[in-house]
């Protein structure tokens, strides 16, 4: 159900007070900031993972072995730290949000409904209803009606 003009009009007046209160955040709000900052602490990341290598390197040549070890820890937090920030960029990217509003606030559908599911794959001749515990119970009770109840 659309709204009406008069409530596009309050809620466009919402907007710009929140704007004009919070600009922080509203940006938050509208996920620009969440991406840029996920881009550079990807960026940082990737300069702290050349900085672990370089390390790691300068422990191998000069046979330091504790100056190795800490450049591969710092080459391993760093990777961690700039897939954590991609994931969350791409996460950010995917969210559906509602188009057409000019001030970039938007509703987003979210909960567990939300994530994608796939669906499965009944193998030939089988069916796969139910639960894990309800397929293990059938194929008891097969088997008990095979061996003659033993």
């Amino acid at each position: 159900m659309p709204l009406s003009e008069e409530e596009l009009r309050l809620l466009e007046q919402m907007e710009r007070a929140l704007v004009e209160e919070d600009p922080k955040f509203a940006s938050t709000l509208r996920g620009t900031s969440l991406r840029r900052s996920a881009r550079r602490r990807a960026i940082l990341a990737g300069v702290v993972f050349v900085a672990g290598i370089v390390v790691l390197m300068t422990g191998v040549i000069s046979q330091v072995i504790p100056l190795g070890i800490a450049g591969f820890v710092i080459m391993l937090v760093s990777a961690t730290v700039s897939l954590t920030a991609i994931r969350g960029q791409a996460a950010v990217a995917a969210e559906p949000r509602a188009t057409g509003h000019p001030s970039g606030f938007a509703v987003i559908d979210g909960g567990r409904g939300s994530r994608l599911r796939r669906p499965r794959r009944a193998s030939a001749g089988r069916q796969s209803h139910g639960s894990f515990m309800e397929r293990l119970e059938e194929r008891w009770r097969r088997r008990r009606e095979q061996n003659g109840g033993f």
